[in-house]
């Protein structure tokens, strides 16, 4: 009986001993595997200098960002006082003329200033005039009509 008992537990340690390489065999080749997919591509290097090289990319890319955002921020800025808001209106000021030649054109900016430029036409010519816009009102002048539609329209 203590042949069987001493022989069961050789038998026993051996398969915990078998069992116990089995999983450390398994956990080594995940390693394996996962170190090569990090090193696909690269030459036979020590793991630290790719890791290092992968650092410096990291580290220059977070430089280039930076720099991309300050940009984006300047052009926000910049773009502020660039016409943003465009506003047209066709109409005939005239009965004895036919068809919606003249028109009012409002051009502002992100505050809303800017310039209406309106145009009349008429059997004898064409007259062009130019009203500044500050704040979404005249400046020194008045509006006509047509011309407060269109800063209307702009302002949409």
């Amino acid at each position: 009986m203590t042949e069987l008992i001493s022989g069961f537990s050789d038998y026993s340690l051996m398969g915990i001993v078998f069992s116990w390489l089995a999983i450390l065999t398994f956990i080594l080749l995940i390693a394996i595997v996962h170190y090569r997919r990090l090193t696909v591509g690269a030459k036979r290097e020590s793991f630290t200098k790719i890791l290092e090289q992968a650092v410096g990319g990291v580290k220059k890319n977070s430089l280039q960002i930076n720099k991309v955002e300050e940009l984006v921020k300047l052009l926000q800025k910049e773009s502020y006082f660039s016409i943003q808001k465009v506003g047209l209106v066709r109409f005939n000021p005239f009965s004895e003329t036919g068809g919606n030649q003249s028109f009012s054109l409002a051009l502002l900016d992100g505050n809303n200033d800017g310039l209406v430029i309106s145009s009349f036409h008429s059997r004898e010519g064409t007259r062009i005039y130019a009203k500044i816009v500050k704040k979404g009102e005249g400046k020194k002048s008045s509006f006509s009509n047509e011309e407060e539609e269109a800063i209307l329209k702009a302002k949409k």
